[in-house]
This record gives structure tokens, C-alpha cells and sequence, in this order.
């Protein structure tokens, strides 16, 4: 086991009561801490709710913020906590102008990406099932909005992630 997650915390639907939810969380967070795994936190309309529950877990915990589309506070109280931001197809729509310019902020050696699949293709794939192979685009758009080489940045997201998963 390398991680505990995708935990966290989802109000889109509300088909969990929040309390409920944010209970879960807490435990699965101390779950994490007691076995001394990293979590993937899944954050969705729920981002005060979700730092809370990460500041009150304490110093020391790891993990990263799936499939991150918050805004820069998100992220700055996300980095504070000693996260990493993870991005996904998203980050490659025509509307997710500010999603782009958010991921400037985040510094290479805590920024991490992903598929999500089979959801969230990037361009041009949208609306297809996603494959993992996809993730190649979002490395690509990353490394332009950030005017960083692809290939430079591909080996800093591998060594992101071995200094996290410890695979």
C-alpha cells in the first residue's frame, strides 16, 4: 500500500450527509497518519471544510490534492500544508484559462499529474474515455503555461512522485 485515498470530502451532490462525510475523513486522515501513508484527497465544493480537517490532522501529514481545480488560495493553503497539487485533462480545456495560470504557482517539486480516467480527457480527446497515455497532454500543456521543457519537467513529476508514493 502506498497511499490512503481518494478520501476527502465531495458537497456537489450532497448525497452524504456533510457531517457524515467529514467524519469519515477524519478518521481515514488519523487511518493515514497511524500507518504513515501519504493521502489523495478528493476536494469537491467542500475546500474550507477540507483544510480544516487537514490543519486540524497536524504537522507532518503528506499527500496530494487530486485532480486540484481550486484557485490560487486553494493552492497556497494546500502548499502551506505541505501538499502537492495534482492536475488532470482539465487543466488542457478552453475554459480553464485560470486553472492554467493557478498551476504557475504551484513549485516544480510539488507539482504532480494524472489521468483521472476513464473521466476527464484532455484535448483533444474530450468526451472520449480517458487513457492513461493521455496524461502525456497534460505534462505537455503544464510545461508550456509554465515555459518549462517538457522533457525537464517530466523527470521532476517522476521524482515528485517516487518522493511521495516511495514505490
Amino acid at each position: 500500500m502506498r497511499a490512503v485515498g481518494e478520501i476527502g470530502l465531495d458537497y456537489h451532490y450532497d448525497l452524504s450527509p456533510r457531517g457524515v462525510q467529514r467524519d469519515v475523513f477524519v478518521r481515514q486522515v488519523a487511518l493515514a497518519r497511524e500507518l504513515g501513508l501519504p493521502i489523495v484527497v478528493h476536494t469537491r465544493e467542500a475546500d474550507e471544510d477540507t483544510i480544516a480537517v487537514l490543519r486540524e490532522a497536524g504537522a507532518g501529514l503528506q499527500g496530494v490534492m487530486h485532480c486540484f481545480t481550486g484557485d490560487p488560495d486553494m493552492a497556497r493553503r494546500s502548499l502551506d500544508l505541505g501538499f502537492y497539487l495534482s492536475f488532470s485533462g482539465i487543466v488542457t480545456f478552453p475554459g480553464a484559462g485560470a486553472l492554467r495560470e493557478t498551476s504557475r504557482l504551484v513549485p516544480s517539486d510539488r507539482l504532480l499529474v494524472e489521468t483521472d480516467a476513464p473521466y476527464l480527457a484532455p484535448v483533444p480527446c474530450r468526451g472520449k474515455r480517458n487513457e492513461p497515455a493521455w496524461v502525456a497532454r497534460v505534462v505537455e500543456t503544464l510545461a508550456g503555461v509554465r515555459g518549462e521543457a517538457v522533457s525537464v519537467l517530466a523527470r521532476c513529476l517522476t521524482s515528485n512522485f517516487v518522493r511521495l508514493f516511495r514505490p
